[in-house]
């Protein structure tokens, strides 16, 4: 078992990676590649896209070596299964990944416990209790039109709509928020009335609203210049987001997840100051913790736990 291999496969609806490692941790590849999700993007392109990534992870490996591969994909994955099957035997691997939910591979990515809780904020947001990493109760989620309360769409949203409100009622956009907001979207092409900037803001945002997703880290930016408009709005995310978390927690460590939860800045500090005194930690590389979790089944409990911290560091 010494020369055996796993595989993890995150597959994103932004990009997939795939990690190779050794049954004793070691990181012997590590890949990138575009969307894997075949909900977002469909069959073909997400198929494509890990074989790819599978790939450039296997390197000059032999496949035959892995003996355990698991692949971590949101939404329904049935249609998957047959496919990188196929990718799989290309490569000499006997078996095809099992699948997990992204949920339990973000969780895992940051805790070894078999039960404890994830909370996610990145362009959406999630709260969810897990149980022998299967997930047992989900809060929000419901994406950005009527859910993701504390997401980095949620925050976008909410400055924009602080701004254009300033605008709407005759104020010159003023504060770091204001500037950030306008130069986003307008940049020095700016109308000289506040309500014809605002009319202009509400049309680009509507076109494309994943600009306002774009927005977090600004926001955040602002908040850290100490704009009271911005951190009102990263706060108020960051107890929107431990509401969320207090519908599903029961026990055991919370794990921080997404972009939003896993950068320093206000939002992440703010949630870890409410959380005091909990046992709160960071999702690492979520290939890697596909690839733990190929593995535990073949590891005893103990030793799995002590490799776990190797299987997810984050890979350069």
């Amino acid at each position: 078992m010494t020369e055996s291999l796993v595989v993890g496969v995150d597959a994103g609806a932004t990009s997939t990676r795939v990690a190779v490692h050794m049954l004793d941790g070691t990181r012997v590849g590590y890949a990138r590649a575009g969307a894997g999700n075949p909900t977002a993007h469909g069959l073909d392109k997400a198929v494509a896209n890990v074989a790819a990534a599978l790939a450039g992870a296997l390197g000059a490996h032999d496949g035959r070596r892995v003996v355990a591969s698991l692949t971590g994909v949101a939404g329904h994955v049935a249609e998957m299964v047959p496919e990188l099957a196929k990718v799989w035997a290309g490569h000499g691997i006997a078996e095809g990944p099992r699948y997990m939910g992204d949920t339990q591979i973000a969780y895992a990515a940051g805790s070894p416990e078999p039960a404890g809780s994830l909370l996610l904020s990145g362009t959406g947001a999630v709260a969810a209790r897990i149980v022998d990493f299967r997930l047992d109760a989900v809060a929000d989620g419901l994406g950005w039109l009527l859910g993701d309360e504390g997401s980095g769409f949620w925050i976008g949203r909410r400055a924009v709509k602080t701004v254009v409100g300033a605008l709407d009622r005759g104020a010159p956009p003023t504060g770091a928020l204001a500037e950030l907001v306008v130069e986003h979207f307008l940049g020095d092409n700016r109308p000289a009335v506040p309500r014809a900037v605002a009319d202009r803001i509400v049309r680009l945002a509507q076109a494309d609203h994943m600009r306002l997703a774009a927005l977090s880290s600004l926001v955040s930016q602002a908040a850290e210049a100490g704009d009271e408009a911005a951190l009102k709005v990263t706060r108020e995310a960051a107890e929107r987001l431990v509401a969320t978390l207090g519908r599903v927690h029961v026990s055991g460590p919370v794990v921080l997840a997404g972009s939003v939860l896993t950068s320093e800045g206000p939002v992440r500090r703010t949630v870890v100051g409410l959380l005091a005194g909990r046992n709160v930690t960071t999702a690492g590389d979520a290939a890697g913790a596909a690839a733990w979790l190929a593995a535990r089944d073949l590891l005893p409990e103990a030793g799995a736990k002590a490799l776990h911290a190797a299987f997810t560091a984050v890979s350069p």
